[in-house]
């Protein structure tokens, strides 16, 4: 019989389902990004969540034998080689002109986003401090992954000014990173008994190894192999075939070195990164590769994330019910990053924010995902067995408050990184149709998303603006592009 030839198995099913979506979306991918304003990934939560086991049935991975230590990596894989694209398309010098804005943002900005997100924790879903500190760090970075679906390749990418998009883009290539002290911190409280205990698993090891020497790894990596790159590129010894793949291939090089090593995988390809793109004055930039990465890796894994939602976890755990975590989403959005940014601001501690609104729209636009996900698991894997590599299931000879954190954790990051994909995803559908709507009728482009001039109380100045010098500077990369893969 014919239907005996039918082999619909996990493999084979997720082939068809991922790819799908992958066509159907770079069909209309212009459309849907210029027109609609609509990123990958709330997109490609709804189709998973359409395809899941809430859904048609067609995809679902944890029936094929997907585990929390695939689902870890997987996130790890994707985070990674975005702090890696973050960090190679910054400008030259950026962080000796921005440092101050960037270091107010990792610094007084996420230590009070994760003071307010504890502080909402222990309210809401009655935990102790170590478990709130657990969970909220899990919440404090922004996400490289959901931030480039906005900042970069979209037609209102532009209307926002680029010393903006750079330094969101900046920050959410550094916190993910910076977010393991975070993290630790409450770990270290809730499973150490002694001072001495603490300060050994927390100082020396998260601080001075895993960041400090990540941050070290990572540029040495990134300038090491910018002299070998440009060794190969003068001698014409690479071919232009080989020219993205190189890319792709550092950042994953660098993402298994920082893993092996047991240092700061984020810190450690952002700084790849930035020390590839900054070592040396030839064209390594190529626009390519955000795009590839937005549109395979990124939206494949949020694909794979609204098939994965728990929502079993959402009304029957302990302490967790809808109601909680709708209040608790909302206060995140409202009050992790908005009041603080904006009081940085008029304290004039962030000097190239210029106006309010880029403030607030800095302040909002702090978009919780893949990162959270994977400290999510980082942290269940830490107090499961002290090591990264979570168990399918917690013991049962842990005690108590291991137990319920590791109970709350997953599914309370789970659901606040499906509200953030929407609120984040469809921020600029509902910043473009409110201006649109705002303007006198005369005024009106001749259709949502044909607008083109800069938001609202946001200053373009000469960095910014569509200028000659601006022109000209994008011809010189173009063609300098054009003669690297001609092979001149």
């Amino acid at each position: 019989m014919a239907w005996k030839q039918l082999e619909p198995t996990g493999p084979h099913v997720t082939f068809g389902v991922i790819t799908f979506f992958l066509l159907s979306y770079a069909l209309f991918s212009l459309q849907i990004r210029n027109r609609l304003h609509l990123s990958e990934p709330p997109l490609a939560t709804v189709f998973g969540i359409i395809v899941g086991p809430r859904g048609l049935g067609m995809l679902r991975p944890y029936d094929w034998g997907f585990g929390d230590d695939i689902v870890q990596e997987f996130t790890r894989l994707i985070a990674g080689i975005q702090c890696f694209a973050v960090g190679l398309e910054l400008p030259q010098s950026y962080f000796s002109k921005k440092w101050r804005d960037l270091l107010v943002l990792l610094g007084p900005v996420m230590t009070f986003g994760w003071i307010i997100c504890a502080t909402f924790v222990v309210v809401l879903f009655e935990t102790d401090i170590p478990t709130a500190m657990i969970i909220s760090a899990c919440l404090t970075p922004t996400d490289p992954v959901l931030a480039a679906s906005v900042l970069s390749n979209s037609q209102f990418s532009t209307r926002v000014p680029k010393r903006i998009r750079d330094l969101l883009s900046a920050e959410s290539g550094c916190n993910d990173g910076v977010s393991f002290p975070f993290l630790y911190l409450g770990l270290s409280i809730l499973t150490r008994t002694t001072v001495a205990g603490i300060v050994k698993k927390w100082f020396l090891i998260t601080i001075i190894y895993q960041c400090a020497l990540g941050t070290i790894l990572g540029l040495a990596i990134g300038y090491g192999f910018n002299s070998i790159f440009r060794f190969s590129y003068k001698r014409e010894m690479m071919g232009s075939a080989s020219y993205l793949s190189f890319y792709l291939l550092l950042a994953v090089f660098s993402l298994g070195i920082a893993s092996t090593l047991g240092v700061d995988d984020f810190l450690v390809t952002f700084f790849a990164g930035v020390g590839f793109s900054h070592g040396g004055n030839f064209p390594t930039a190529d626009a390519r590769l955000p795009i590839v990465i937005d549109l395979v890796l990124n939206s494949t894994l949020f694909v794979f994330f609204g098939a994965m939602i728990p929502w079993a976890s959402f009304n029957k755990l302990d302490a967790i019910t809808p109601g909680r975590l709708i209040g608790f989403l909302v206060v995140v959005l409202l009050f992790r990053r908005i009041p603080i940014v904006f009081s940085m601001y008029k304290l004039r501690f962030l000097p190239h924010v210029k106006t309010s609104t880029e403030a607030l729209f800095c302040g909002h636009f702090g978009p919780i995902g893949v990162g959270a996900l994977f400290l999510a698991i980082e942290a269940r894997a830490q107090l499961e067995t002290d090591t990264s590599l979570p168990l399918p299931s917690p013991p049962d000879d842990m005690p108590i408050e291991k137990q319920r954190t590791i109970t709350l954790v997953y599914p309370i990051i789970c659901f606040v990184v499906l509200g953030s994909v929407f609120v984040h995803g469809l921020s600029t559908l509902a910043i473009s149709v409110g201006g649109h709507f705002a303007r006198h009728k005369g005024e009106r482009a001749p259709l949502i998303g044909g607008e083109s001039e800069g938001l609202h109380g946001m200053v373009f100045d000469s960095e910014d603006d569509d200028g000659e010098e601006r022109e000209e500077e994008e011809e010189e990369e173009e063609l300098l592009r054009n003669q690297l893969f001609a092979g001149t």
